[in-house]
């Protein structure tokens, strides 16, 4: 098997992967980098410019997984996208919402290579999207080779995939990003056992050690406890979440605790994309039973759209609950206002529910010490630190345990590592050189081509 990391800077980010088996040519995603802007966002396409692409296989809709989608299709116009039922029902409005806030980019940063496609580009994609159920074994036919594939459910989000691909005997699997706890919307990875030929694993959490005694329910409980004593003192609460996944998350376990009394009366505030991914949750709930949230949630607890108008340094308007995105406080959106308005008063509460990367606005809020200046760049306001910070384990990734007994236990001749930091890939690389001494690791070299 030849393979390509299309992804030009590795780590975590523009996420897509080239692969040839045969005759047969496919690309494994096509994601955007959330720290970057303009073409330098996206994968490097150039390494396949002349292949003829035979599908395209999608694991989840995060954007840093489907976000430069159109420009993969637009360098491949004949090229079909395969990926699950609750993921079709997923990808046009992230593209789309991707789309608007390219234009905003353009608009407040003069970004000139943005949007990198428009609205209609998407419109005339959809013929192109095919869904295809979990556990389900098809054939797939290219202009000279054959593989088989099938799809697994791997936890992380509605309609995340492990992909496995078998060709000519030979097994390969992609884990996708994966989480193997259950979640209260959504059940666990269920992936497939016994020999790989090849392994392509995440390695997101592989530089993060594993609490002792950790469990997802005691994190709930600290959250729930968080939030409580925060209301209780004058204070609000700024949960950062990603609009996919984790607000309905969240929200599922708000409702939960305040059903059962555990959750103190106060309004919870949401907004824009993860509102509306409540509703295609409550769609996919209905149709595919995939899911477990339903519109009643944010009835129950009297959600409120969270004010557009937010001053930073100012106290909110009405003391609350805000569960806004982004989940990393990327600049230019509520979280990142919220958490300006919120950080200098030792009442409130920050609680990040799931993946932060250090550079980003949200990794150096978590990194900052009480009493610390901090400055929000964006609306050039500074701040003495003095709010309650807290990082609660309720994230969307396998800890690196649980990859690695799962690596281990299908024994693959090969494993190649991606989606992780280089810490996260040492730390990987060690611990299955002494646990598969016969396996062939390998960590890609972005745009380098590889034999496996």
């Amino acid at each position: 098997m030849k393979i390509i990391d299309l992804n030009r800077d590795g780590g975590i980010g523009a996420n897509s992967f080239y692969c040839q088996l045969g005759d047969f040519h496919f690309v494994v995603d096509s994601g955007l980098h959330p720290k970057k802007s303009g073409r330098l966002a996206a994968p490097d396409l150039t390494p396949i410019k002349d292949v003829q692409l035979d599908v395209i296989f999608i694991t989840h809709c995060h954007l840093d997984h489907i976000g430069s989608l159109p420009l993969l299709l637009r360098a491949h116009p004949n090229t079909p996208v395969i990926m699950t039922h609750p993921s079709f029902m997923l990808i046009e409005r992230m593209l789309h919402n991707s789309a608007n806030v390219m234009m905003r980019e353009r608009e407040e940063k003069g970004t000139p290579d943005y949007p990198l496609f428009t609205h209609e580009e998407i419109d005339r994609l959809a013929p192109r999207l095919h869904p295809q159920q979990f556990n389900l074994s098809k054939k797939f036919s290219g202009a000279h080779d054959e593989i088989e594939f099938a799809f697994y459910p791997a936890g992380h989000i509605p309609g995340a995939a492990g992909l496995e691909i078998v060709h000519k005997h030979r097994r390969i699997f992609f884990t996708g990003d994966v989480l193997f706890q259950p979640q209260r919307i959504l059940g666990p990875a269920k992936f497939p056992v016994g020999h790989f030929d090849t392994l392509i694993t995440e390695t997101t959490h592989g530089a993060t050690e594993s609490t002792p005694g950790y469990s997802r329910s005691a994190e709930v409980l600290r959250l729930i406890n968080t939030v409580n004593a925060t209301i209780q003192r004058g204070g609000s609460v700024l949960i950062p979440v990603f609009a996919l996944g984790r607000m309905q998350e969240i929200m599922a376990i708000f409702h939960d605790a305040r059903k059962f009394g555990h959750l103190v009366e106060a309004p919870i505030f949401a907004s824009g994309l993860g509102l509306d991914i409540c509703d295609y949750f409550d769609d996919i709930a209905r149709k595919t039973g995939q899911v477990h949230f339903t519109r009643s949630i944010l009835k129950d607890l009297k959600v409120k759209r969270a004010p557009r108008e937010i001053i930073a340094g100012k106290p909110v308007g009405v003391q609350g609950i805000y569960v806004v995105s982004s989940g990393m406080v990327v600049e230019k959106t509520p979280s990142y206002a919220l958490a300006a308005s919120l950080a200098g008063n030792a009442k409130n509460s920050l609680c990040f529910v799931g993946y932060c990367d250090p550079e980003t606005v949200g990794g150096r809020l978590l990194a900052a010490h009480h009493g610390d200046d901090f400055i929000f760049e964006a609306t050039h306001f500074k701040t003495k630190f003095r709010a309650n910070i807290e990082r609660f384990d309720l994230s969307g990734h396998a800890g690196r345990e649980e990859l690695l007994e799962y690596a281990v236990a299908c024994n693959p001749r090969s494993i190649v590592l991606t989606h992780g930091d280089p810490p996260a890939r040492a730390w990987f690389l060690e611990e299955l050189a002494a646990k598969l001494p016969k396996a062939k690791l390998l960590d890609p070299v972005p745009l380098k081509t590889y034999q496996v």
